[in-house]
């Protein structure tokens, strides 16, 4: 029997236009997919209805995926793919399996022998680097640093020092009610003269990026509370 493919569709960033961010092939595909494994069910529902409003969403089956699934759940999720139906994986928001969940389903789908195909769409790590000046040949991304304050801060000198060793941009993200909690961290772990640059809400209508030294952002108040920010760092 011939398998079924798993497509990995990138969600939206934010409140930004379906048009500007989504291609509209990614349209075409998802209303012939009705087997999504996703992190949360209602934005889930709310994103595919927003990007295809003619999609009958009870018809579709949903399975979650998120830090509470098991190996052996997981396993299951192949099932329909094995039995020809094409599935998809969708994001909580932006890209998945990049700081975000289906790494593992997509490693168990390739030694399954089935067909796996990442769609065009919103990256807010590749859009940060773009725009932040930073060097695009050599980069790093970290996820998310310890919480713990001087572990947080013990990481952000070593990741300073990477720059130096490597030339290389550092990146990482924070949830978005820890962003000023964070940047005080990074202006008082790392020198004045490192940059830093702060991508938030990226796509939508308030995007903002803004690169600026270590000593510049002493002297600002940047609006990131609680709004999605990329973090890069480089000299």
């Amino acid at each position: 029997m011939k398998k079924g493919t798993l497509y990995l569709i990138p969600s939206l960033l934010g409140e930004s236009p379906t048009e500007a961010v989504f291609p509209s092939a990614n349209r075409e595909i998802i209303s012939k997919v009705k087997y999504f494994i996703i992190e949360e069910i209602r934005t889930a529902r709310r994103f595919l209805k927003k990007v295809c409003p003619e999609i009958d969403i009870d018809s579709l089956t949903f399975t979650l995926y998120n830090e509470h699934s098991s190996s052996i759940d997981i396993s299951s999720f192949l099932d329909p793919l094995l039995k020809g139906e094409d599935a998809g994986i969708i994001s909580e928001a932006g890209t998945p399996c990049v700081a975000d969940p289906g790494s593992l389903v997509v490693r168990l789908a390739h030694e399954s022998g089935i067909r796996v195909v990442p769609l065009v769409g919103p990256s807010s790590i590749l859009l940060a680097l773009m725009a932040s000046g930073f060097n695009g040949q050599q980069f790093m991304f970290h996820g998310y640093l310890p919480i713990d304050k001087p572990a947080r801060a013990r990481r952000l000198r070593e990741i300073e020092q990477e720059i130096l060793k490597k030339d290389q941009t550092q990146i990482f993200i924070e949830t978005p009610y820890r962003n000023l909690q964070l940047l005080q961290a990074i202006t008082e772990a790392c020198q004045e003269s490192t940059l830093l640059c702060l991508a938030t809400s990226l796509t939508t209508p308030e995007e903002s990026i803004i690169t600026l030294t270590i000593k510049e952002w002493k002297k600002k108040k940047p609006d990131i509370n609680k709004k999605p920010t990329v973090f890069l760092l480089y000299r």
